[in-house]
């Protein structure tokens, strides 16, 4: 058992929360080779369409390096070239059309019968063109309909690969599962955790991972982790200052918690307006967990201000799991 709280807190992270560096390592080099791959398909795959290979995007919470153990998929945006295609709104942010031109031969295999690009169609070639890829152990359809999974057999990891057109309007249109588009914009995702973490001199990242941990293993039905990871940003950016402690940070954020569970939680995006549609059974029953887990925190918080660090850390374990010792 450690000596000292924040060695606690430093060993546990760094054996349990964090990525291993050295599966981190291989996962970006497997990312770096299969997007070679891809980027390959349209010279060697009849019928595949052009990409648009500056707008590909990594994104999700591996790309953001809030993802904690164990590493289960890595997600990114393979950009379509739209070949002078456009998109009607149906819906704003929730449904698209794209139309393509009539000499569009590159996007011809994917339209309907009314002339528009189908998004199940394409994510199916796309899960049948990843069948070519070497090392190839499985490939198949997203459960949401909306991108495609790739296992290889030299890694424990998927990719979720997700076929993407960059507007003129820059943003995304994705899959929406129904055979038309969304729109998404993950680069502004990464863009306000960048602005939190360097507000807070890199402090923002490790706490979000704890706390993603933490939500992960909790007792109640748990907070979606793009919730949760919004709800985190969105409580430090409205602070002055972060201590070095970990443990204060993460008592303030559960105080916080109790309450804010209940609260609208905007996209960062701007695009799938209020993110928290717990419904409020939920809410307040995670509202009561964190509540206890606050009480829990603050009993720990007083053992060692006893000088009690043992105490303390057992108590510690009651909340974040046997591992914390």
């Amino acid at each position: 058992m450690s000596n000292n709280l924040q060695e606690a807190f430093f060993s546990f992270n760094k054996d349990y929360v964090n990525l291993d560096p050295d599966r981190t390592d291989t996962a970006k080099a497997s990312y770096d080779w299969l997007i070679k791959q891809l980027n390959g398909f349209p010279e060697r795959i009849e019928e595949f369409p052009w990409l648009y290979e500056e707008k590909h995007v990594r994104f999700g919470s591996f790309s953001r390096k809030t993802k904690i153990r164990e590493l289960d998929d890595i997600d990114f945006l393979l950009a379509i070239h739209g070949n002078n295609a456009w998109y009607e709104c149906l819906i704003p942010h929730e449904e698209y059309l794209i139309h393509a031109r009539e000499d569009s031969h590159q996007l011809k295999p994917f339209l309907d019968s009314s002339g528009n690009v189908n998004s199940r169609r394409m994510v199916n070639m796309l899960v049948r063109s990843l069948k070519s890829v070497d090392q190839y152990s499985s490939a198949d359809i997203h459960t949401k309909k909306e991108a495609a999974t790739l296992s290889l057999s030299s890694y424990e990891w998927n990719f979720d690969i997700v076929p993407a057109f960059y507007t003129v309007n820059n943003f995304y249109l994705i899959p929406d599962g129904n055979g038309n588009w969304k729109a998404t914009n993950p680069p502004l995702d990464q863009a306000y955790l960048t602005r939190v973490n360097q507000k807070f001199n890199g402090k923002i990242l490790q706490i979000v991972r704890t706390l993603k941990y933490w939500n992960k293993r909790a007792k109640v039905t748990t907070i979606t982790p793009y919730l949760f990871e919004v709800m985190i940003l969105d409580f430090f950016d409205s602070q002055e200052s972060v201590t070095d402690y970990i443990d204060l940070e993460l008592i303030s954020f559960w105080r916080h918690l109790v309450n804010g569970i209940h609260f609208d939680v905007s996209d960062p995006k701007g695009i799938q307006g209020n993110l928290n549609n717990l419904d409020w059974e939920l809410r307040n029953s995670i509202s009561e967990y964190t509540s206890d887990v606050v009480r829990k925190a603050e009993a720990a918080l007083q053992l060692e201000k006893d000088a009690d660090v043992q105490g303390s850390i057992r108590k510690w374990a009651e909340i974040l799991g046997p591992n914390f010792t």
